[in-house]
């Protein structure tokens, strides 16, 4: 009766464990999921070449320079403007062109003019759902495995449509920019790689299709042996375990290989959000100019006083009167 009692309150409190570990596990990803969805807004302030060959300043301004007008300030986004610019009265960036087709399949066809895809969208959005419910439906009825496999291949025909629709509309966004940082951002974001191939760094895809394969094994790995050997851990508990492990060795292992998983969860969602980085990075570089010409400038400059709000900073005469000095300027 004791051991019962004791095995009942360890299989208690794994359960708890398990539970607490996956809604923890949950939350992280919802947050690097957060936190890689805002991240091609993150490019309104970026560095842009300079007149001087070769130097950089910082600077804000509008990352994506549209077709149909050309501003160099920071536009934020808003339902009104989204609106306006569906209504072509206004632009937006190719991030909020994303966004807006998230929510609203067939947005950002509508703001590069490309009206007569947005029946083909809304056609094969509707025609994959409905018949995913009718042959989920039928299945149900008569538990035929070809209703289930049809049901199966129509909701990704829908998922497959949704995502088309996505890299359609970044991709026919109209910009005299290229490579675009926002564009190379959601097509890393869309397909991992495709936003080295926009940059031309193709070299960098076999490196991040690498990390994915080996995170990909090691993930199945362990994901195997942390199921194989919670089924032992659970025939134990239930006294049908024909092995030669204690309970002590059984929780380890389970442990083991579930904590092993979790690492490559994480190493898989770094991979995937690296990659993304990259293309939004090097795709800001691809214009930079390096050029051979260094030089090192001295020359007389005059030094006008601070005047903050049409008043002098100082009191002192000594300082509200120009100064001469000297000026360095360095290129390289």
């Amino acid at each position: 009766m004791r051991n019962s009692w004791r095995t009942s309150l360890r299989l208690s409190r794994n359960i708890i464990c398990r539970d607490l570990i996956v809604r923890s596990q949950i939350r992280f990803i919802l947050i690097i999921l957060a936190a890689l969805l805002l991240l091609p807004n993150f490019a309104a302030a970026q560095f842009v070449n300079s007149n001087a060959a070769g130097t950089m300043k910082s600077t804000l301004y509008q990352e994506d320079t549209t077709y149909y007008e050309t501003d160099t300030t920071i536009r934020t986004f808003s339902i009104k403007r989204f609106v306006r610019s569906l209504a072509h009265k206004d632009s937006m960036t190719v991030s909020n062109s994303f966004f807006g087709s998230m929510v609203i399949p067939g947005a950002g066809q509508i703001y590069n003019r490309d009206y007569w895809k947005v029946p083909v969208i809304y056609g094969a959005l509707g025609g994959c759902i409905g018949g995913a419910v009718a042959y989920n439906v039928k299945w149900k009825k008569n538990g035929l495995s070809k209703d289930k496999d049809m049901r199966n291949a129509l909701i990704w025909g829908a998922v497959a449509t949704y995502w088309g629709q996505l890299l359609d509309g970044t991709a026919c966004y109209k910009s005299t920019e290229r490579p675009l940082p926002g564009r190379a951002s959601i097509y890393s974001a869309l397909l991992p790689g495709l936003g080295q191939a926009y940059n031309g760094d193709y070299w960098h895809i076999p490196i991040y299709y690498g990390g994915f394969m080996i995170s990909g094994y090691c993930w199945a790995f362990n994901q195997k042996q942390y199921k194989r050997y919670r089924k032992y851990y659970k025939e134990w508990g239930e006294g049908t375990y024909e092995g030669h492990l204690t309970e002590e060795n059984l929780i380890w292992y389970r442990d083991y290989y579930r904590r092993n998983r979790d690492y490559s969860v994480v190493a898989t969602l770094l991979i995937y959000i690296l990659n993304v980085v990259d293309a939004n990075v090097f795709a800001h570089f691809a214009n930079f100019d390096i050029s051979d010409d260094i030089t090192f400038n001295v020359q007389p400059a005059i030094i006008e006083p601070i005047i903050q709000d049409g008043k002098f900073y100082t009191s002192n005469p000594m300082y509200r009167a120009n100064k001469f000095g000297m000026q360095m300027n360095i290129t390289f």
